[in-house]
């Protein structure tokens, strides 16, 4: 029985030994001890000695020390402080480092990038000068310092600061602090070491991302104050959101005294049901002019109609991609844009598959498109005013130049600024889509495919958010919405500008008319006066100027039940093959065939030391000094 225990005994300390072994030997800081000398030009002469165990994971050729030099005071301004790197050892031989810069400080990495530590304890001692890191207040001076940083990825077995006073210094206050940032554990001991200096020792070990902080005073006259610390800025501290309110305020009385003078339209029209478009006017041309300028949407109704006059045919493939076909024909009612069209969308074959290997060709012609449209209507028919647009965009950048350089970090601020201008123009780009895709959903397919694009999106708008935010951080919690509204407010006046002429707004007040007949509800039609009788021939004729003024599902519904009873086979049109129609039925046609020609379009046109602690009223993790660290 005896063996049995002995056995059993020796078993269970065995497992002991196993378990303890990894655990005494993981990666740790075993010593952490940081000696700060207070000079009489209040500069900080710092020796930390960082003993640590290394097996290879984190800490493979050394170890990272990071160190602060950018604080905000407590009046919101950006403090620099001094960082001068004096000496590195590692056991007492100077050793290799190099410096990076981080987003607030400096990054010291100590040891070579071609050596790599073998298994073992080693000891790192630096020295370095750091200046503006005391506070100095009505009736004392006063070290608040972070000894160790907050930020260490290893666990610090023990922590000591020992800190050496200005000549004839004495102790009016002190004050320590040890966990995580924020909070105040008193979890440390106070007591003068060997040679009567300060000394402040942690009771018991540090946990990654714990520090120690210590705070001291003693009385005025002992230490030089430095002059006020230049904060960066090239404006006064705080002046930026002023300055942004006031540009914005410049720009908006700009753009309404442009607008009063030059963008207020002609008084409409009244605008009575039309059964026919404007004379003369293509399915293209009538949607450049009711929107004063050229969008994809123009070239899908073209396309359409061209293929309903027999020029080329519409196929959907099984991959839901969409490929012009040419008929060989061509007939005499093509508009001359259309009849300019053909040949560029088919100069390399007698085939057209939209997708993104197309674009040179889809480009080319949504260009040639483009042009001939603006000849023959833009100048008779409304006014661009894009001239306008030039002071407005001074003024914006101007503004946006005033909040950049009043904020505390202006080369920061400048960089964040030109990517959020950038990032947002792309958010405001694909929220755009995705609010079109609800407005066009219809059926379960629509809906997911309108969920899709808002779950698609949804990082973007939130990246925009989060680089607001710290925009904000940097130029003040007002500045960011009034960058906001700067970029906003000239593509908004860029579409307030626009100003049809008299003779535009006439013929603008009959495409209305023409859209009124072809959107108008059953009953509503009950109403007009002698319309025309509904037939599949209609249907077709009109089809492409629906999509083009953005009713081509209410045109659709007009002739579900015509279309449904013009012969026992479901209706398909001879221009167009595919599931559109068969499937779906014609009220589908919106969420099918116009929203998806119009994205095949648009895809193939594209290539591939202001704060006291020493009173009790600070925290770990306050003051000056700081950062943390890790192995490399």
């Amino acid at each position: 029985m005896s063996r049995l225990l002995l056995r059993l005994a020796a078993l269970c300390l065995a497992a002991l030994l196993l378990a303890a072994g990894p655990a005494s030997a993981d990666e740790r800081i075993l010593d952490f001890v940081s000696q700060v000398v207070i000079r009489p030009d209040a500069s900080l002469l710092v020796t930390e000695t960082i003993q640590v165990r290394s097996q290879g994971r984190q800490i493979k050729r050394g170890i990272v020390r990071e160190f602060p030099t950018t604080y905000t005071d407590r009046r919101g301004r950006g403090v620099q402080v001094g960082f001068s790197l004096q000496k590195v050892e590692r056991d007492g031989r100077r050793e290799s480092y190099h410096l990076q810069k981080a987003s607030n400080g400096v990054r010291v990495y100590i040891g070579r990038k071609d050596h790599l530590l073998s298994p073992g304890v080693y000891t790192y001692r630096l020295t370095y000068r750091t200046e503006r890191q005391l506070g100095f207040f009505d009736r004392y001076d006063e070290l608040y310092w972070n000894v160790t940083g907050n930020g260490w990825t290893l666990p610090i077995d023990r922590a000591r600061a020992v800190v050496q006073l200005p000549a004839g210094g004495r102790v009016l206050q002190q004050a320590a602090y040890t966990g995580p940032s924020g909070a105040q554990g008193r979890d440390w001991r106070y007591g003068p070491d060997a040679q009567g200096r300060l000394q402040w020792v942690t009771t018991r070990p540090l946990a990654a991302g714990e520090g120690l902080t210590i705070a001291v005073a003693w009385p005025k006259g002992l230490v030089k104050p430095p002059p006020p610390p230049k904060d960066g800025r090239w404006l006064p501290a705080g002046s930026g959101p002023y300055v942004g309110l006031a540009g914005l305020a410049a720009l908006l009385l700009y753009y309404l005294l442009a607008w009063y003078r030059v963008g207020r339209d002609p008084q409409k029209g009244t605008v009575i049901p039309l059964f026919t478009p404007p004379a003369g006017l293509s399915p293209a041309a009538v949607r450049f002019l009711r929107h004063m300028g050229f969008d994809h949407k123009a070239f899908a109704a073209a396309v359409v109609d061209m293929a309903v006059k027999g020029y080329l045919t519409i196929v959907e493939e099984k991959d839901k991609s969409y490929q012009l076909k040419r008929t060989g024909k061509t007939p005499d009612n093509l508009s001359p844009g259309e009849r300019r069209l053909g040949p560029l969308l088919f100069k390399k074959g007698k085939s057209l598959k939209l997708k993104p290997s197309s674009h040179s060709t889809v480009s080319a012609a949504l260009k040639d498109l483009r042009h001939s449209l603006r000849a023959e209507y833009e100048k008779a028919n409304f006014r661009l005013n894009r001239l306008y647009l030039l002071p407005g965009i001074l003024i914006t950048l101007l503004a946006l130049a005033a909040l950049v350089l009043a904020a505390r970090e202006p080369e920061g601020a400048l960089g964040l600024g030109l990517w959020l201008a950038v990032w947002s123009g792309g958010c405001y780009f694909i929220s755009t889509r995705v609010v079109r895709a609800w407005r066009g959903a219809r059926g379960l397919g629509g809906h997911l495919a309108a969920m899709g694009a808002t779950v698609f999106a949804a990082p973007f708008i939130i990246g925009a958010l989060i680089g607001l935010f710290a925009f904000g951080h940097l130029t003040g919690p007002t500045a960011a919405p009034i960058y906001l509204a700067l970029l906003a407010l000239t593509p908004l006046f860029a579409h307030l500008l626009k100003a049809p002429t008299v003779g535009g707004r006439r013929l603008m007040d009959q495409i209305e008319g023409f859209r009124l007949y072809l959107s108008v509800a059953e009953k509503e039609r009950l109403g007009l006066l002698h319309p025309p009788e509904r037939t599949p021939e209609l249907f077709e004729r009109y089809l492409s100027y629906a999509l083009a003024l953005d009713v081509e599902q209410e045109w659709s519904e007009q002739f579900a039940q015509v279309l449904a009873g013009a012969g026992e086979q479901a209706y398909q049109p001879g221009w167009y093959s595919g599931g559109s129609f068969s499937a779906r039925g014609v009220g589908g046609l919106a969420g099918s065939l116009g929203g998806a020609l119009t994205g095949a379009i648009s895809s193939s046109s594209s290539a591939p030391g202001s704060s006291s602690g020493s009173g009790g009223g600070g925290s770990s993790g306050g003051g000056g000094g700081g950062g943390g660290g890790s192995g490399w």
